[in-house]
């Protein structure tokens, strides 16, 4: 998952040296000693982490607001007609100090939390969300936008200068440009409500996350685990000073699935899916009643901006165009992953009667009879395979993929500052000139302090600075991995895998940027077009090319054996059915919110119910976030009404991938298209365009059901002009 910033309306960028003495004048000694108001002096802008404190956040906001208003303040007043290069370009530019705080606050808020960043979020994201609409309402500075758009066409401008001014346009228009003063107010007042919200659900997932354990106090009821899981519950026993003989699982994922996957105690299956499934839905962390108050006040807000409902309002600007679109695709993928489930429940009863087991196939029976079945059919034993994929050598992987696919090299920076003891830091490189093309830090195992998921994010974007020269960018990847135990590295799982390869793909977005502009580099894409990096990489991860490179054994050295090769290949479509289903159900569910026009309360808990009845979705499974926890669409609104990009992605990673299939997974032409294509241009041109000059035609949904091993169905364009 892309991690996505509250926008501020336009992107910030550097600053006048004038306007920032401005601001540090008359400024105190604690103002003048703060590290987001000096320049950094670190290896390649690195924040300087381990100088920032607690104390420096909402101030450096401060003054990077008021720098940002003097910035403005000069664009509006300039007397000269407006242009690209006197209002666009400084807009651009402008902001240093707001984007050097905002990145490190965002990302440390999501990923080494603490008390007393909670307590300052409090502050933090309101005033952040408020100046954003300050800016984007503000009518002399669109006037000078709108005048620029206009006249876009008969300026001389180049294609990504034409297409920066149009988007420039479009999210301000979005934002609320065109509201009458009353309006405005009225948006501004709905921004902030969300913005806290927000930041209530986040407040109650990650506590009530924190909050649950299962303690096991009986060795007999670990039978079926593997010993990594074992010993990995047992530290977190002694973590939470339970003392020895006792083992605590949680709901990280790398306690829960291996838990589901292979405990042979049905009830602690039970008790921890459960748990998961009913995650922030009661008691103090309730999340129901915020989900309820954010429909409303999105409702109101898409209402208020000349849109049918929120769902529409969030599908206008991206690929998709409309929820009919979206929908259209999911159910496409929907049925014949529901058709899927069914056979594998079928077999999975099948085994259990056979095993004289007793029992019908419920939810948090699914995961176990699921790799039953697959040992059976295919005999693949996911706790043999874990042995081959030691973090490090899936580390050594990704950066193998990266260098023989784009020639980029990744040396360790040990004296790198970094914001946690277990993060590592990278210099990039163009392997045959040496050339410094980014910094690259991976954060990879599971704390109290970190949200649960995968991501990328950056602390520093890239862009072409005023004399031509290229400014690179700090990327990094957080994970939430199983970690070492013991004398035993940390060993993932097959998702794992898939995960950091996938994850890494983000990266390579941000990494190889060449786009000129800042709002338009990396990962700066339509939303249902970030996820086709990431996801086309993970294709990667398995293929036998690859994997005799990196998959050795963490005992032994010896690489992964080609029987265990082809066992993972022919098991590849392997319950697919259940990870279609509830990816999707998902997806649609996220969908069916954005049709919402509520004038009153709802009732999240019932409405999620009737959509799955609507869907017929399968008793054996739910969707792969219930809302309490589907951070992705309550916790702020990046992905609201836009979970469906995955599979949307999808649809393009797995067409591109057949591309490499057929020239060699490694073909210096099929990788130099695709990385001039896609990777270095990032927003500057249309995605879809992007695609076709990568790829040399559009995609279907076809190659993705192919992938997954479901049934074909009528073919379904992507990204026309028209919308259809």
């Amino acid at each position: 998952m892309k991690r996505r910033f509250i926008a501020l309306g336009v992107v910030v960028a550097c600053a006048a040296v004038a306007v920032i003495a401005l601001i540090y004048k008359n400024k105190n000694q604690d103002m003048e000693n703060n590290p987001f108001l000096t320049a950094y002096t670190t290896p390649y802008e690195i924040p300087p982490f381990d100088q920032i404190e607690y104390k420096h956040y909402l101030p450096a906001l401060e003054a990077g607001i008021e720098q940002k208003k003097a910035e403005i303040e000069a664009i509006t007043s300039n007397a000269d007609e407006a242009t690209f290069e006197n209002t666009i370009m400084p807009l651009e530019r402008s902001g240093e100090i707001l984007n050097k705080v905002g990145s490190v606050f965002f990302n440390l808020d999501e990923s080494n939390s603490s008390p007393e960043m909670v307590e300052i979020a409090e502050k933090f994201y309101p005033l952040y969300s408020q100046f954003s609409d300050e800016i984007t309402m503000n009518d002399a500075l669109f006037e000078r936008i709108k005048h620029v758009y206009e006249t876009r066409n008969e300026s001389g401008l180049d294609h990504d200068q034409i297409r920066a001014v149009e988007d420039c346009y479009k999210q301000f228009t979005r934002n609320g440009a065109l509201l009458d003063a009353e309006s405005k107010e009225q948006l501004k007042a709905l921004n902030t409500e969300l913005t806290n919200l927000y930041l209530t659900f986040n407040k109650n997932l990650l506590n009530a996350t924190n909050a649950f354990e299962v303690v096991v106090e009986d060795s007999a009821r670990l039978a079926g685990l593997p010993q990594s899981s074992i010993d990995q519950a047992a530290d977190e026993a002694r973590t939470r000073n339970l003392g020895e003989g006792k083992w605590v699982f949680t709901l990280h994922a790398p306690s829960r699935l291996p838990l589901l996957q292979f405990a042979d105690d049905r009830d602690l299956r039970r008790q921890v899916y459960e748990g998961y499934t009913s995650l922030a839905s009661s008691g103090e962390y309730n999340n129901y009643p915020v989900i309820s108050k954010i429909l409303l006040a999105r409702a109101k807000k898409a209402k208020l901006l000349g849109f049918e409902n929120f769902g529409s309002y969030m599908t206008d600007n991206v690929m998709a165009k409309t929820v009919d679109n979206a929908e259209n695709l999911l159910m496409q993928i929907w049925r014949p992953a529901v058709n899927r489930v069914k056979e594998e429940v079928a077999e999975m009863q099948a085994l259990a009667d056979t095993n004289g087991d007793s029992i019908t196939i419920e939810p948090w029976d699914y995961y176990y009879y699921a790799e039953k079945v697959r040992k059976a059919k295919y005999d693949l034993d996911e706790s043999e395979v874990r042995q081959y994929f030691a973090l490090d050598n899936v580390r050594n992987g990704i950066f193998s993929m990266a260098e023989r696919l784009y020639g980029v090299k990744f040396t360790e920076m040990p004296d790198a500052p970094k914001y946690y003891d277990e993060v590592t830091v990278y210099d990039v490189t163009d392997a045959a000139t040496g050339e410094h093309i980014a910094v690259f830090m991976t954060d990879y195992f599971p704390r109290a302090s970190k949200r649960q998921g995968a991501w990328m994010s950056e602390f520093k974007g890239s862009w072409e600075n005023e004399d031509g020269t290229s400014s690179r960018p700090v990327i990094f990847n957080v994970g939430n991995f199983s970690r070492p135990s013991g004398d035993t590295p940390a060993l993932l799982t097959l998702d794992e895998v898939e995960t950091m390869f996938h994850e890494f793909g983000h990266g390579l977005h941000g990494m190889l940027s060449k786009a000129r502009l800042r709002s338009q580099a990396g990962t700066n894409v339509d939303r249902d077009f970030v996820e086709l990096p990431s996801q086309i990489h993970e294709h990667w991860a398995l293929e036998p090319e690859l994997l005799r490179t990196y998959a050795k054994h963490w005992k032994t050295g010896e690489v992964i054996p080609d029987e265990l090769i082809a066992k993972l290949d022919a098991s590849s479509k392997h319950n697919q059915g259940f990870t279609t289903a509830e990816l999707a159900g998902a997806a649609l569910l996220d969908l069916r919110y954005g049709r919402l026009n509520p004038t009153d309360s709802v009732d999240a808990q019932a409405f999620e119910k009737e959509v799955a009845e609507q869907l017929g979705m399968p008793s054996q499974l739910t969707f792969r976030y219930r809302s309490p926890y589907f951070k992705h669409i309550f916790g702020s609104d990046g992905y609201a009404s836009g979970y469906y990009t995955y599979l949307w992605a999808e649809v393009l990673d797995t067409d591109g991938f057949e591309l490499f299939k057929e020239k060699g997974i490694f073909d210096p032409e099929t990788a130099r298209k695709f990385k001039e294509n896609v990777l270095e241009k990032g927003g500057s041109e249309d995605p879809m365009v992007l695609y076709v000059n990568f790829r040399g035609k559009e995609p279907s949904v076809d190659a993705l059901l192919r992938h997954r091993g479901l049934d074909p169905v009528a073919d379904v364009k992507l990204g026309s002009k028209s919308g259809k």
